[in-house]
């Protein structure tokens, strides 16, 4: 199985970034030969995020070779119909380098009510979509009576360039999330959970899919981790964990990689242990160090680990 690893780019730490300054971190991560790169969603924020179907479909003209997805896409806030058009035009002009991960949006995001959804649909509404999504992207004149959409004779076109749509990978670390992936999902991208519990969430995913009928692939199960590197394992937990949301429950370290190049490959390689191949690193610390951290990244942990396997 191989091993994959792309970049997050979620809540920018600053709001006097520039979109050159953008654009020109795009443009360097392609030039890494990093594999792909993630953006995350957030409607309404006091931080600086950018609109990830927009983003996407911007950098798309740019990027040459990189893959790209959202981690995670907050489906209940959209409008499926429409929402399967942008992604498979998307899909379609890219060659099938689009990578639609989707979740159903914190419980203390503001994004559902901001939009008119109540939060307690959220997860009806998400299993519909995917349904209906899936089913725009591969037949024509679909007919489709749903509890939340309903669409007759429709057809959309271009289809996306990748033969079965966009692969929808499914976040989140609830049972029902990992229930989700296995009755819906092509894939399982998850954020904040330790080794341990990467490996529990495949085998109850392996389970719910079989239960179902369906087999999700073995190397379609991805984590999100944040990175900061530094001298000392200390000394990057100073920095870098200041950007990161902690669990009541657990350590940051159990989640997070922070340290010497080699405490942070070797964070990577345990989670591999766990049965994940695909990665999301997320740099942490200030922007201005963004470039230098994913330099080290390229150098000391994708090469090696992307060629290893």
């Amino acid at each position: 199985m191989k091993v994959r690893i792309g970049i997050q780019l979620g809540q920018w730490p600053s709001r006097d970034i520039q979109p050159e300054a953008v654009l020109d971190l795009v443009d360097y991560f392609e030039a890494l030969d990093v594999d792909s790169i993630w953006v995350s969603d957030r409607l309404v924020s006091s931080a600086l995020t950018l609109e990830p179907i927009t983003f996407l479909s911007y950098i798309a003209g740019r990027l040459r070779k990189m893959k790209f997805g959202t981690s995670t896409l907050v489906l209940p806030t959209r409008n499926p119909v429409v929402l399967a058009k942008e992604l498979a035009t998307l899909d379609f002009l890219s060659q099938g380098r689009l990578f639609p991960a989707i979740g159903l949006g914190g419980e203390e995001s503001k994004d559902l009510p901001a939009v008119g959804i109540n939060k307690k649909e959220r997860a009806r509404r998400t299993d519909e979509m995917i349904v209906l999504m899936r089913r725009l992207w591969t037949e024509e004149n679909v007919t489709f009576a749903g509890k939340y959409f309903s669409v007759e004779d429709a057809t959309i076109m271009p289809r996306p360039w990748q033969k079965k749509g966009p692969p929808i990978w499914i976040g989140g670390r609830s049972e029902a999330a990992l229930r989700r992936t296995g009755r819906l999902g092509d894939g399982w991208l998850v954020s904040s959970v330790s080794t341990a519990e990467v490996a529990t969430g495949i085998n109850s995913i392996r389970r719910y899919a079989t239960d179902a009928g369906r087999q999700v692939e073995e190397d379609h199960y991805g984590v999100l981790i944040p990175f900061y590197f530094a001298d000392h394992a200390e000394n990057a937990f100073e920095v870098g964990a200041r950007s990161i949301r902690p669990r009541a429950d657990m350590p940051t370290s159990e989640f997070t990689a922070f340290g010497t190049p080699d405490q942070v490959r070797a964070r990577v390689q345990a989670y591999i242990a766990a049965g994940a191949t695909k990665f999301i690193m997320r740099p942490c610390g200030p922007f201005d160090g963004w470039r230098a951290q994913v330099e080290i990244l390229a150098r000391e942990v994708i090469v090696p680990l992307q060629t290893a396997v």
